[in-house]
C-alpha cells in the first residue's frame, strides 16, 4: 500500500517537473532578452508562450531573436552605418573629382577644336595660295 501511494506521489512529482521545467526552457529567450534590455522583450515572452503550442518550432528563432541585441551596440549595425557614411563621403569625393575632369575634358575639346580650326583656316589658305 505504501508503493502505491510513493509511486503516486512520485508520478505527480515528475508531471509537475515536466510541465514546469517545459516553461521554464521556453522563457529563456525572455530572460535573455530581459537581461540584455532588449527592446522586444514583450514580443519575445508572449512568441515563447506561443511556441508552447506551436510544438516549439518557433523557439529557436526566439532565442536567436533574443540574442541579436545588445545594450553597448544594439543590433550591430552601428559600424555599418558609419562605413557607409564613409562611403557616401569618398563618393561624394569620386563624384566631384569627375566632375573636375569632365570640365577639364570640356576646355581641352574647345581648345583642340580651336586648333583644329585654325589649322583648317590655315590650311585653306595655303590650297588657295597654292593655287
Amino acid at each position: 500500500m505504501f508503493l502505491d501511494y510513493f509511486a503516486l506521489g512520485l508520478l505527480i512529482f515528475v508531471a509537475l517537473v515536466i510541465f514546469y521545467g517545459i516553461i521554464v526552457i521556453h522563457d529563456i529567450p525572455y530572460e535573455i532578452a530581459k537581461e540584455r534590455n532588449h527592446p522586444h522583450q514583450d514580443a519575445i515572452h508572449v512568441s515563447g508562450w506561443v511556441s508552447l503550442f506551436t510544438l516549439h518550432t518557433i523557439w529557436p528563432f526566439l532565442w536567436i531573436w533574443a540574442t541579436l541585441w545588445r545594450k553597448d551596440r544594439g543590433w550591430g549595425f552601428a559600424k555599418l552605418e558609419e562605413e557607409q557614411h564613409d562611403i557616401h563621403h569618398r563618393v561624394d569625393s569620386l563624384i566631384d573629382q569627375v566632375s573636375a575632369l569632365q570640365e577639364e575634358i570640356a576646355q581641352l575639346k574647345q581648345v583642340d577644336s580651336v586648333k583644329a580650326e585654325q589649322s583648317n583656316d590655315q590650311n585653306n589658305a595655303q590650297d588657295q595660295e597654292a593655287k
